[in-house]
């Protein structure tokens, strides 16, 4: 398959990497010079601009996007002068699912298609083979299955539902790993204070043993205690937050379901801000971890 890439950042250069490695070819382009001469080297075919990215592919066009969610609209209205009917635009970042609705929508009365994609794994699965959930069209997905296939784990993609419903479940998805690791946190957090000079270390790799917590998450804690000291001297105890967990809260709000665990885990990372603390040092190294977020102590 033949495809237009827009978006090299620790995720979409990983990405790209891995589909050139399935044998696809790969049309690349980010505003960052640098990474788009690097990807070069590998084998993707390196575009100087939106426009000419588009222009270097044959119709019917697939490219698809992993950029910002702020930035995308502006992307598609450079990409539409030079798209036709027929061709597909695939959004594979973290935006919020009622823009992705929007954006079908407004591209279907163009004759172009959309596919809402969310991605979990981090830069590592981007690399190795991600999990993916796609909404959109179900016969627009069938069409581009295999290259699903190609950028998954096994068993790792599926078809969610209509337009925005791929986002939605990824925004969910992401509002329970803000859950997950504030519980981790505040447990590991818990034992380091307690009078039993427990080893963390220990802790993480006995829980993750067939233990009912065991987890991706436990054993990226472990990592991070091996790698900065249980006491995470040098991690930021002010926990970032991107988007997803509030946008997941104000979903349920909006269906009236209450979801104070979640909605607990981001009024913790927004205090944090002023806060910080070593629950927040086990969230923020945990992030580190998974998604290569900066995390230095200022």
């Amino acid at each position: 398959m033949k495809l237009g890439y827009i978006g090299l950042g620790k995720m979409g250069f990983n990405m790209v990497e891995l589909l050139l490695e399935k044998s696809h070819e790969v049309v690349a382009f980010s505003r960052t010079e640098k990474v788009v001469k690097e990807i070069a080297k590998q084998g993707a075919k390196p575009s100087s601009s939106v426009q000419s990215l588009a222009a270097t592919l044959a119709a019917p066009r697939l490219i698809w996007l992993m950029i910002p969610y702020q930035a995308v609209d502006e992307v598609i209205k450079e990409l539409i002068p030079s798209l036709r009917e027929g061709d597909t635009i695939i959004d594979g970042g973290n935006s919020p699912y009622r823009e992705s609705m929007r954006r079908a929508r407004e591209l279907e009365e163009k004759g172009i298609d959309f596919l809402d994609a969310g991605v979990s794994g981090g830069p590592g699965g981007a690399r190795s083979g991600a999990c993916i959930m796609v909404g959109g069209k179900e016969a627009v997905y069938k069409k581009f299955k295999d290259l699903f296939r190609d950028l998954s784990v096994k068993k790792g993609y599926a078809y969610m539902g209509k337009s925005g419903a791929g986002h939605f479940v990824k925004m969910v998805h992401n509002g329970i790993e803000y859950g997950m690791m504030q519980a981790i946190a505040e447990g590991f957090a818990v034992m380091k204070a307690c009078p039993f000079d427990l080893d963390l270390v220990k802790v993480a790799e006995i829980y993750n043993h067939r233990s009912v917590i065991e987890s991706r998450l436990v054993d990226w804690l472990k990592k991070a205690f091996e790698q900065y000291g249980e006491g995470l001297e040098n991690i930021s105890g002010s926990v970032e937050q991107t988007g997803e967990g509030a946008w997941t809260v104000e979903a349920a709000r909006e269906l009236g379901i209450q979801v104070p665990i979640i909605e607990g885990a981001l009024k913790f990372r927004i205090e944090s801000q002023r806060k910080p603390n070593y629950t927040g040092k086990i969230i923020s190294a945990l992030r580190h971890q998974f998604g290569g977020h900066e995390v230095s102590k200022k």
